[in-house]
């Protein structure tokens, strides 16, 4: 294989080690984290992976280090995201080149990637002036209550391959304006755009030392570590379902109980009413289901379709993603790259065999080409398939015929998660009225379930996590509040 070699470049000379209190340090591990090109194999960089002692000394850096930051001004918090945000802006060809080499991103899903994360920047930067406590009664004579919020302290962010980029400064960003430190370690197939990468915007910047530091190691060395260190106040994860239960159930026991913000699987319905305008539900589910290979915890699972337009819809969606270019990602017109690793692969081919030994009708079969999976559409699935019940994670899609609006809600929420979702229909009454009935953290009327704004509440229930990123939300997730009483008349305690 090829070596990938930019060492030459500033941007990129250290990405090849640790960023432990504000230094590029080599990893005392005696593992290589090999980074590689989803794509064509290349090798990107050869990571030396950190030890547990090195992670301690992560931890003890931010917490030193976060109790001056605190203490800076919102103005300076605010000014550093505002130099971040101009990095992002000067080197948005180089996040481009990497976030399509490392995370096998289409040149059209990593320019979404990087305006999402970009926003996650820009409103981060309001929060340091939007963090503010207050005065509350009381009913005891001559009391006076405080409510302050403060900073959490040291958060500990472990973050994903899929959306590395926007997925990790979704809470990086947030922390660092809030006054916290973060210890980041991303996922072992995007170290670069999940965390190395964004240390070095951070360190450009001016954060000073120890505020953001980076542990990337094995997760037999480091993996529960990074939860059950005492230091970190906070988990945030973004990930898979029985990963995230797995942090909830040790953030909680050890000497001290953590608080986790845990954005985890989901089993995303899209639903056609017989009302839709099939034109428009068709490309929005295209969007929807293969936009980056399907490998989005928003991205559609289930399509269910209401009887009457059922034909129809699978019609028109079949001739649409038949067109679907798959390739090169950094071809401008490839909309299906490569899938991330061998173990996701081999997920998606057990899936395929599966759905095929069920009994759903394969309407479209695509082939399999090295890392690359054309498109797959199964339909007449049902209830007990595992394409059904299961998250896919990648560009093979279900689609469910359901008899009635009644029948399609029932359909829509029988899942054991509740992430996002979407309705089509042109009646916006009935549209509403189906969206809250659906258990879900988000849904989107006549849009796709991927979907992602800076302002507004992004989470979901039951088996999807627990907390909301974004805008005020991630505010009261990165913050604590504080009551402080104040009896400025002696209190008659009746003794």
């Amino acid at each position: 294989m090829n070596t990938h070699n930019d060492n030459t470049n500033t941007a990129y000379s250290d990405f090849h080690l640790q960023y432990i209190a504000g230094e590029w340090v080599k990893g005392e591990d005696d593992t290589i984290n090999t980074d590689s090109n989803p794509y064509n194999g290349d090798t990107l960089v050869e990571i030396q992976q950190a030890t547990r002692a090195q992670l301690d000394q992560a931890f003890q850096a931010a917490q030193q280090a976060q109790k001056q930051w605190a203490k800076t001004l919102p103005a300076e918090r605010t000014a550093l995201l505002n130099k971040v945000i101009q990095l992002m802006d000067d080197r948005h060809e180089e996040i481009i080149d990497w976030l399509i080499k490392e995370s096998g991103s289409t040149r059209i899903k990593a320019e979404v990637e990087l305006t999402i994360a970009r926003a996650v920047t820009v409103e981060a930067a309001t929060y340091p002036n939007r963090m503010h406590g207050e005065i509350r009664p009381s009913n005891t004579p001559g009391k006076e209550n405080y409510i302050f919020r403060d900073p959490v302290g040291v958060i500990a962010l472990i973050s994903p391959w899929n959306f590395p980029l926007h997925l990790t400064q979704r809470s990086l960003a947030p922390a660092i304006a809030l006054g916290n430190a973060v210890v980041l370690k991303p996922a072992s197939d995007t170290p670069v755009t999940g965390a190395l990468l964004l240390a070095k915007l951070f360190e450009e910047a001016g954060l000073p030392k120890g505020v953001l530091n980076v542990v990337i190691g094995a997760g037999s060395e480091i993996g529960d570590a990074i939860v059950t260190n005492d230091i970190p106040s906070l988990v945030s994860f973004t990930g898979s379902t029985p990963v995230g239960k797995h942090i909830g159930e040790i953030a909680f026991s050890g000497d001290y109980i953590k608080d986790v913000a845990l954005e985890l699987g989901g089993n995303n319905p899209f639903v056609v009413l017989e009302d839709a305008d099939l034109d428009q539900a068709v490309k929005a589910a295209v969007f929807g289901k293969f936009l980056h290979q399907g490998q989005i915890c928003m991205a559609i699972n289930r399509i269910i379709v209401e009887e009457a337009v059922y034909d129809t819809f699978v019609e028109k969606f079949k001739a649409k993603v038949a067109s679907l270019k798959v390739g090169n990602p950094n071809d401008e017109d490839t909309f299906i790259g490569p899938i991330i690793n061998k173990n996701q692969l081999d997920s998606l081919k057990q899936k395929i065999k599966t759905a095929k030994q069920e009994g759903a009708t394969l309407t479209l079969e695509g082939n399999i080409e090295g890392q690359l999976v054309h498109p797959y559409i199964f339909t007449d699935v049902t209830p007990d398939m595992d394409l059904f019940r299961n998250e896919i994670f990648g560009p093979l899609v279900a689609i469910v015929k359901a008899k009635d609006e009644e029948e399609a809600l029932k359909l829509a929420n029988d899942t054991q998660f509740g992430l996002s979702s979407a309705v089509f229909t042109r009646d916006m009454q009935r549209g509403m009225r189906f969206a809250k009935g659906i258990q879900a953290g988000m849904t989107h009327i006549n849009d796709m379930p991927v979907n992602d704004e800076s302002m507004v509440a992004f989470g979901g229930i039951k088996n999807s996590g627990i907390g909301r990123f974004n805008s005020e939300y991630i505010l009261e997730e990165f913050t604590k509040t504080h009551w402080i009483s104040f009896q400025s008349e002696p209190r008659d305690y009746g003794l």
